[in-house]
């Protein structure tokens, strides 16, 4: 009897045991796999910025999520755990379905595909890429400097370099708005290109001239390049030829262009006319132009004859003159009738009557004397 209750129960042991086997295996072939319900989308990000790229995985179980950065093959974090030595990454989960990787300062050498991982057998993954964009800097090292300058009719190049991801454009522009001489017949208001030429330049083109980079990361640079154009002093002269009477006041004036910026003076007989209650000297300067204007107070018969502006820098000197001559003083011009109306009505028909008595009377004498 005991020996029959014993294998009673050894067979009820092993028929539970193979339903629960077979329970068990029912929900391992009833529960679905982990599978990724999204895919990981690429994401762009300025430098110095924060990146966040997320991985979906549903039906994750007991599975784990890593993270991976392929380009420098280097594993990122493992479930919740930082694995990698750099301070930027580190990995959140929502606790549902969403495990997203952070990058915090995001930088350069950041940029590249990024793997998130399940630890399935076989092993699933996806990849997304992480584009990390730099605005555009130029480079002094590479550029020509801030101030320029060269003779006129010389050939001159500008360059500017600039760095930046995507790489920048180079757009050159002049500050004040001019159109860019590319030759004497050839003139553009704008030119794309890290190399600006200008040939046989001249003294207009004088001015600054803006290197402007973009790549459509803001914010967009520029460096203004002033350039000088050398040359020596041009003089002309509105009116060589200057009359005035005595003791009247005159001025007269030159014109001058020259860069370097020059001394400019006059004389008169062999001798520099300076500042005084006698002479007035103005001086109107605009870039590389210059109108020099000299005034010459109560005119006396000594101060007439010949003026001459000098113009001199360190590229040379040149002179105009002025001839200064006496005109006489106009005389009096005959004081006007005064007609006298309202009031006075009378008084002025008989100051005419008068008049027509007298004609009258002059032309008779001049009749009976014939």
């Amino acid at each position: 009897m005991s020996a029959r209750l014993v294998l009673n129960s050894n067979t009820n042991s092993i028929v539970v045991l193979n339903w629960l086997l077979l329970i068990h295996v029912m929900c391992q072939g009833a529960t679905e796999k982990p599978r990724f319900a999204e895919p990981i989308p690429n994401v762009t990000v300025a430098v110095g910025r924060d990146a966040i790229l997320p991985c979906v995985v549903a039906n994750l179980g007991t599975y784990q999520v890593a993270w991976i950065h392929i380009d420098r093959q280097m594993i990122l974090t493992i479930h919740r755990q930082v694995v990698a030595r750099v301070p930027r990454f580190s990995v959140s989960h929502d606790n549902q379905k969403t495990w997203q990787l952070h990058v915090s300062d995001v930088q350069q050498e950041d940029r590249g595909h990024y793997m998130c991982q399940v630890n399935t057998n076989p092993m699933i993954s996806q990849i997304g890429y992480l584009q990390v964009v730099v605005p555009p800097n130029i480079v002094d090292d590479e550029s020509t400097p801030s101030s320029v300058a060269a003779r006129e009719n010389q050939n001159l190049t500008l360059h500017c370099q600039a760095a930046g991801f995507p790489d920048p454009k180079i757009i050159w522009r002049r500050e004040d708005g001019q159109p860019i001489f590319l030759d004497r017949r050839k003139k553009v208001n704008a030119l794309e290109g890290a190399q600006l030429t200008l040939a046989r330049i001249s003294r207009t083109e004088m001015g600054a001239y803006l290197c402007i980079a973009t790549n459509g990361v803001p914010p967009t640079v520029s460096k203004r390049i002033t350039l000088d154009v050398e040359f020596g002093p041009m003089i002309w002269v509105p009116n060589q030829l200057v009359g005035a009477p005595p003791g009247t006041d005159v001025t007269i004036d030159c014109h001058t262009e020259a860069f370097p910026r020059a001394i400019n003076f006059w004389i008169h007989e062999n001798v520099i006319i300076l500042p005084s209650a006698k002479y007035s000297l103005d001086s109107a300067e605009a870039s590389y132009r210059s109108h020099m204007k000299l005034t010459i107070r109560d005119l006396r018969p000594t101060d007439f004859g010949n003026y001459r502006c000098i113009s001199k820098n360190s590229l040379g000197e040149t002179e105009g003159s002025v001839r200064l001559y006496e005109i006489p003083m106009p005389s009096s011009p005959p004081k006007p009738i005064k007609v006298i109306s309202g009031a006075n009505k009378t008084g002025g028909f008989l100051a005419v009557w008068l008049s027509v008595v007298l004609l009258l009377l002059l032309h008779l004498d001049y009749v009976h004397c014939s």
